[in-house]
Formats: C-alpha cells, sequence, structure tokens
C-alpha cells in the first residue's frame, strides 16, 4: 500500500489490478468526478466520508471488489447499531451510489431491497423575539453581527460567514447571497439596525485586510475559475470576506499566506454559549434565529411568498412548515381554556 494511501485509509486500486494499470486513489477520482459534476463543497466533504466509513466497515477492502450485499450490510449497521436518522441514511446511500455508478462504472441495482424511512415531520424550534433579543445581547464582537443578520436577514449559518464585502449594499440595505443552498443566488432584506455597526465593522476589516496586503498577504479564495481569468481580483477589498478569521493560513497549492472566513464551529459555540447565558428553556441553535425570521415574517402578515423568497427555497412547500405559527397565538385559534369564566 501506498503512502497516500495509509495516510487515507483506503486502498489506491483494487488488489486484482496490476501495478501497469494503476490508478490514482480512490478518494482523488471521488473528488474529480464531484468537481466535474459541480457539486458543492459540503457534499463533496460528506460523500468522501462516507465512503471513507463504508471502506473502513469493510475492513480496508476496496469497493470495486465488494457490492449490493456489502453497501446493503453498511446501511443496516447504520440503522440498526447506530441508529441514525432517516436523512443520514438517505445521504449515506446517495454518497455511495455515486461512488459505485459515476467513480466505479459499477451501478448497484438496490431497487426494492431498502425501505425507505419517512423522516419525522417536526416542528422548528422558534424563539420569541425577546427571546431572540436576550440571545443577541450575549453575543459578542463579530458573533454579535453574524448573528444579527441570521436573525434579521434569515441567512443560514454559512451563507453568513461567507458573505463577502461587495454582497453587502448598505445603501440599498440589501444582502446578496451568492451560491447558496442549491447554487442559488439571492436577494434578502440587510436589516436598519445593524447599519452603523456592521459599517464601523467594516472599516476594522478594511484596516486589517491593508496591514496584511502590506505584510504580503491580503489574498482570499475566489469561487470557480476567477481567480485564473482575473488574477488580481483575491488582493482586492470587493472580494475580501466580511467576517474575516483571525488567523492566517498558508494555501498548500499556491504557497500564499490568505485569511479565510470565521470557521462555522466557533460561531455554533458562541451562540451555545450566548443561549446558556440568556437563560431562556428552549434548545436554539444558529439555525434557530433563520427559523424564528420566517416565524416572525408570518406572524408580522407577510405572504408566504415573499418568505420563500427571502428564504431562498425552491419550493413553496419547504416553507409551509412555518405556518404552523398561524394556528396558535394571537393570529390564530383562541383555546377554548380562555373562554371559561373564572
Amino acid at each position: 500500500m501506498s503512502t497516500s494511501s495509509r495516510a487515507s485509509g483506503l486502498p489506491a486500486r483494487p488488489p486484482s489490478s496490476p501495478p501497469s494499470q494503476s490508478k490514482p486513489p480512490l478518494l482523488a477520482l471521488l473528488r474529480a468526478k464531484l468537481r466535474l459534476g459541480h457539486y458543492s463543497l459540503r457534499t463533496e466533504q460528506a460523500y468522501r466520508g462516507w465512503v471513507v466509513r463504508y471502506v473502513r466497515f469493510h475492513d480496508l477492502r476496496h469497493p470495486a471488489d465488494m457490492g449490493e450485499r456489502e453497501v446493503l450490510a453498511f446501511l443496516h449497521d447504520l440503522a440498526e447499531r447506530k441508529r441514525v436518522a432517516a436523512s443520514t441514511q438517505v445521504q449515506a446511500l446517495a454518497a455511495l451510489q455515486f461512488l459505485y455508478r459515476d467513480v466505479l462504472n459499477q451501478p448497484l441495482e438496490l431497487e426494492g431491497r431498502i425501505p425507505r424511512g419517512r423522516a419525522p415531520g417536526r416542528v422548528p424550534t422558534v424563539l420569541t423575539r425577546d427571546e431572540v433579543l436576550r440571545v443577541l445581547e450575549q453575543l459578542q464582537g463579530s458573533y454579535a453581527l453574524v448573528g444579527e443578520l441570521l436573525y434579521g436577514s434569515g441567512l443560514r449559518l454559512l451563507e453568513g460567514l461567507s458573505l463577502r464585502v461587495k454582497d453587502l449594499d448598505l445603501a440599498r440595505r440589501e444582502i446578496r447571497v451568492r451560491r447558496g443552498k442549491g447554487e442559488r443566488d439571492r436577494v434578502t432584506v440587510l436589516p436598519e439596525r445593524v447599519l452603523d455597526r456592521l459599517a464601523a465593522h467594516l472599516v476594522e476589516v478594511r484596516k486589517r485586510h491593508m496591514r496584511d496586503l502590506a505584510e504580503g498577504a491580503g489574498s482570499v479564495v475566489l469561487p470557480g475559475a476567477l481567480s485564473r481569468k482575473y488574477p488580481k481580483a483575491a488582493r482586492t477589498w470587493p472580494w475580501q470576506w466580511a467576517f474575516p478569521a483571525s488567523r492566517l493560513y498558508q494555501d498548500a497549492e499556491t504557497g500564499e499566506w490568505r485569511r479565510h472566513h470565521l470557521h462555522p464551529s466557533a460561531m455554533q459555540r458562541a451562540m451555545i454559549e450566548a443561549v446558556k447565558r440568556s437563560g431562556i428553556s428552549k434548545r436554539a441553535s444558529c439555525h434557530t434565529l433563520r427559523h424564528s425570521f420566517a416565524t416572525h415574517l408570518l406572524e408580522g402578515g407577510y405572504d408566504i411568498r415573499t418568505v420563500q423568497e427571502l428564504l431562498g427555497h425552491r419550493d413553496v412547500s419547504t416553507t409551509m412548515r412555518y405556518t404552523h405559527v398561524l394556528n396558535r397565538g394571537a393570529l390564530g385559534v383562541r383555546s377554548p381554556a380562555d373562554q371559561l369564566g373564572r
């Protein structure tokens, strides 16, 4: 086994292949196919993780030497021993189907052999306006601004963290979300209450960027092939992250010193601590702020199509899950208990 194969924990090629017909490592082939299909980075990371788990589950046998039986055994283990959610099992199956169909050219024949579990239709956790305010007051610095945008603009966490300076239109009070979920762009509202603080924040970010440039850094990753089309754009102000990380890193391919945006785990930790300090009794996460954004808009009388546009949902049925708020509270059904006498 080669050094690269040992490092990844996966065999580079089927043991039966002669040396003269050796292929690139399996994970490299998987990555190449995913990028050829323009799959998102998060999908690439998820599929890679499932392929690694699958191979390790079968004692590092190469997938080309396995098939439907081994895939079924792996999926049954996920369901019976690890008791994963239905959506998790679906994702694992999708990753393995992609591996066998698009990478190994050995399509799986699993039709009718795997019962399709249905994920429970859970109502999303939603904070009241007072609870949102209590949580946001416990966030500090850049985390506070990100939290305000997750709630005030209905952004997903990664959408908020990966905003670039050019995506923020303070004059029009708009945010342009680039390549959101499903690779779709959209425009959403920029809360007026954050304008002054966001402008002051960007002034400090620009000062840091100028220092980075003076020290030979100041470059960021550009999407797609833009770095080849516009070689100097990566060092310009409009392309910089609105919420940059505190540390530089050296790019392994180019050797450039760059600054990435805040890592999702950092914001998630800050949110967990803020919820604890706020004293609210609900289990809330960064995504809860997005749920609260949608719910409060519906409570305020905005039509569901408008909310769908702002959230970036492809299908209005996804947005419909927030209409549970219309069945209760001041705008919904009044409990018969409230109509009793004393």
